[in-house]
């Protein structure tokens, strides 16, 4: 690999780390300030935001500048959000700037990588963006709960700097401003991150030839056979995966009176098993056998009912290893499909940006359905039980869909299938 790609990967972890302490951060500034209990699953959804109302700019604008000056700028939008919670901005604003800066992060982070690197080493690449992000989210919410905890907190409210007050008096404050160096370093990272001999793309100023362009690419890929089933099934797992964060932090305060600090181990518990169940899948499965995956769709619906009858912390530890598996074998496959039918229908960069769109629009909706739930005062064990419920009955309905196209297109299907069996998954 380049030297330039490990800086990339770099900046990618810590950038990715802050995102998944800030959570955790985010949700103890809440309870400490005793906001509504609806705000807290709002974080999830407002952070999801501009990733939905900018979809169809921000792959253009990562095209039309410098991608790793585009990571720059993105971190440095993340780091004002932090600043914003930090000096007494609401926290659902503050947080919905960081998704900004996500937001635009995201495509490029993996557009530089085509520009980088021969197409020999993409497969490998994405799995380090892959692993490192499983890794950031593990290490992350860990972390978070770790800066909010009665051991690190002190140490860092302890810091007292000469002729000057930040006004940094609380455990979730003195964490949101640890997680600022976070978007610092990766800041620092991006400045080193090499210029590609990739011509840019000059950004037009017609939104509505953007949106125009957007809609026709996303139009394509759920009109496709076989596209339409493994973006339905990608775009429910990162709904459900992006809220199951803060449903586990209600959950586990509920069930097992956990505090934050403690739930975000078990968090970090649902990950590990993401990660074995991603592998596993990655060794068994073919690209062309990835519809199979779909019934474990259902059971991850079960298994989110199934929370409400957990009650002893050890028997929780194994079930988020379970349930973590469950979504980490569904989502390989199906999202290797994706990728195959995008990149055939319209190129590697327009699909991830119609993925990136639909996934964060279903984060964005269940987390709009479940902070409702909580705002009209349903109890965690309900709100987690209709979600669950919800969940199921979709991934059901993608199933019979996928069978009925199966029977009524059943040479279309059978044509895209062999087209991708001779490619391994992942390629």
């Amino acid at each position: 690999m380049k030297r330039g790609f490990y800086t990339i990967m770099s900046a990618q972890f810590f950038s990715s780390l802050a995102d998944n302490a800030l959570l955790v951060g985010a949700i103890e500034l809440l309870r400490s300030t005793h906001a509504p209990a609806w705000q807290i699953p709002a974080l999830t959804p407002m952070f999801a935001l501009f990733y939905v109302l900018l979809a169809p700019l921000v792959g253009a604008f990562a095209d039309a500048v410098p991608k790793g000056q585009v990571m720059f700028i993105s971190n440095t939008i993340k780091a004002v959000g932090c600043l914003l919670m930090l000096f007494g901005g609401h926290p659902l604003l503050s947080y919905a700037v960081v998704g900004l800066g996500a937001a635009a992060y995201s495509p490029a982070k993996y557009g530089i990588l085509t520009e980088l690197l021969p197409p020999s080493q993409l497969v490998k690449a994405n799995g380090w963006i892959e692993g490192l992000t499983i890794a950031s989210i593990i290490l992350g919410v860990l972390l978070g709960g770790q800066l909010i905890g009665g051991r690190v907190a002190p140490w860092l409210l302890g810091f007292d700097f000469p002729w000057f007050d930040f006004g940094v008096n609380t455990p979730p404050e003195a964490a949101i401003a640890a997680i600022i160096v976070l978007y610092v370093i990766a800041a620092v990272f991006n400045l080193y991150i090499p210029r590609t001999e990739a011509p840019l793309q000059p950004l037009t100023t017609n939104l509505l030839v953007l949106v125009a362009d957007f809609s026709q690419c996303n139009a394509r890929l759920w009109a496709d056979k076989l596209g339409q089933i493994s973006l339905a099934t990608t775009t429910l797992f990162w709904g459900v995966s992006g809220n199951l964060r803060v449903i586990v932090f209600a959950w586990a305060a509920a069930a097992l009176g956990y505090s934050t600090t403690q739930a975000s181990s078990l968090v970090g518990v649902v990950a590990i098993g993401t990660a074995i169940g991603a592998v596993v899948a990655a060794w068994l499965v073919r690209l062309d056998q990835a519809t199979k995956v779909i019934p474990l769709g259902v059971a991850m619906g079960v298994l989110v009912i199934g929370l409400n009858i957990i009650h002893q912390p050890w028997v929780a530890a194994p079930f988020m290893i379970l349930l973590g598996a469950a979504g980490g074998f569904l989502v390989v496959p199906m999202n290797a499909l994706l990728q195959h039918r995008g990149h055939n229908l319209m190129g590697a960069g327009r699909s991830i940006a119609v993925q990136n769109f639909n996934e964060q629009a279903a984060i964005l909706g269940l987390g709009a359905f479940y902070t409702g739930m909580t705002k009209v005062g349903l109890s965690a064990f309900v709100s987690i039980a209709v979600f669950g419920v919800a969940v199921t009955a979709t991934m059901a309905l993608i199933g019979r869909w996928h069978r009925s196209n199966s029977v009524r297109h059943r040479d279309e299907v059978e044509r895209l299938l062999v087209i991708a069996r001779s490619d391994k998954l992942g390629a």
